[in-house]
């Protein structure tokens, strides 16, 4: 099983049509079936059920499909990192970074590493630590900054920073009178909430009011601060999110929750999945810069 026969194999499975693969792979189909039976025959099982006008895989032909293109794309990215570090270690680093503080703790480490290696580039996107996580998944990022929780068996993770929670909510609002103290959770009891639709972040906040023996009134989930800024602005309720969330207006104040009421970010990576070495620079060169206590805070 050589890399140019797994691609014929996978190149079938996904047409399912010998005609048509031969045409994709620019080669005559009479040799491109004998592949397919030479490995059939070295693999002592039989790969397609073989129809009138199309073939489909059998249970070892779906097994091998699915090693097969994980083979092929390790081989594609293994080609690709000898060729960066031929070239001086060069690439494109694809990373997410959630809403608040996660773009100003970033920006040291994306200055600081493409001081040391000026052919890397960042492709940067931003979304809700659900919006990340679901691009982590479908492999659109490999590297994120997110909001904790996150599920520890699927992911690796280190802390990389934290902020306190804050209400946003209207100056006229009978809170924003008395500048000087921090907003308790009993003072936010039977008040509308507006808060960030992440669930773990919204069963976080279920735990704070039951300290006080209450449930918040959440009436409305929202992902983007700038809407709940808005909502609170029409005083639709009070908005909970990161200190670092942007006031939009003057006719908003934020006042932070008092007992200590944090949000941490850790900074994620899929499990099993190994990733580029200039990737993997870049998790080692952040883990040293957290270590050395020279990361933001």
């Amino acid at each position: 099983m050589d890399l140019r026969t797994l691609q014929y194999f996978v190149t079938v499975a996904e047409e399912l049509n010998i005609t048509r693969a031969a045409e994709k792979l620019h080669m005559s189909q009479p040799p491109l079936s004998a592949q397919i039976k030479n490995l059939e025959s070295e693999l002592e099982t039989e790969l397609f059920i073989r129809g009138k006008r199309r073939l489909s895989l059998t249970e070892s032909g779906k097994l091998l499909y699915r090693r097969a293109k994980d083979i092929l794309s390790m081989a594609d990215r293994t080609q690709a990192e000898i060729l960066s570090l031929s070239r001086g270690m060069s690439g494109v680093i694809s990373i997410g970074l959630v809403e608040g503080m996660a773009p100003d703790i970033a920006a040291e480490w994306f200055a600081g590493f493409m001081k040391q290696y000026p052919n890397v580039r960042f492709r940067i996107l931003d979304g809700s630590t659900d919006d990340l996580l679901e691009k982590l998944r479908s492999g659109i990022i490999s590297l994120a900054v997110i909001t904790s929780p996150c599920d520890h068996s699927l992911l690796h993770s280190f802390r990389v920073g934290e902020e306190k929670m804050t209400v946003i909510m209207s100056r006229e609002h009978p809170l924003a009178a008395d500048n000087g103290r921090k907003v308790r959770i009993k003072d936010l009891v039977g008040e509308n909430l507006i808060v960030p639709s992440r669930k773990a972040l919204i069963d976080t906040i279920y735990k704070w009011f039951r300290t006080v023996g209450e449930e918040p009134k959440i009436v409305c989930e929202m992902d983007s601060y700038l809407d709940a800024a808005a909502l609170a602005g029409r005083k639709v309720g009070l908005s909970i999110y990161p200190r670092t969330a942007y006031i939009p207006n003057d006719s908003l104040i934020s006042k932070e929750i008092a007992g200590n009421k944090k949000m941490e970010y850790l900074f994620v990576w899929r499990k099993g999945h190994p990733l580029p070495v200039i990737e993997e620079k870049f998790i080692d060169f952040v883990k040293d810069k957290v270590m050395d206590g020279t990361q933001q805070q």
